[in-house]
């Protein structure tokens, strides 16, 4: 069948997916049982901000974090770019509503961890990544 021009779209329903997925063992990189909620919200972030968006070409454009190419650059320009960008990545998934609370801790050999909070519909969670500038 095909549409008459003109023809109104369906509205979306607007109803949330469920966020349940399997698990995934850090320690083990396996898949082992399911995990729901704030669970898999955490693990979302946490997968969100290891993949460098642009590099892998299974995932979208719009997935991942933009963190390699910080190196080298001053820090007076790089720790803005991380809260920027690591913002910019974790807003994409529809159950998270803000990304907050920022701080910084340089490390040893370039090294900067950047620690925030991630507002989610599931309450809030604290997260933390690693970037060598």
């Amino acid at each position: 069948m095909i549409p008459a021009v003109g023809a109104a779209m369906p509205a979306a329903s607007g109803q949330r997916q469920p966020s349940r997925t399997f698990r995934l063992r850090e320690e083990t990189g396996r898949a082992a049982g399911l995990v729901d909620g704030l669970d898999a919200v955490r693990q979302a972030v946490r997968v969100a901000l290891s993949v460098e968006r642009y590099h892998w070409l299974i995932h979208s454009w719009q997935y991942g974090v933009e963190l390699s190419d910080l190196f080298g650059k001053p820090l007076s320009y790089a720790l803005p770019e991380i809260e920027r960008r690591v913002r910019e990545a974790l807003l994409q998934d529809d159950r998270v509503s803000a990304v907050r609370d920022f701080t910084f801790t340089q490390g040893r050999g370039g090294r900067v961890t950047a620690a925030f909070t991630v507002e989610t519909v599931f309450g809030d969670l604290r997260e933390s990544t690693e970037v060598t500038i």
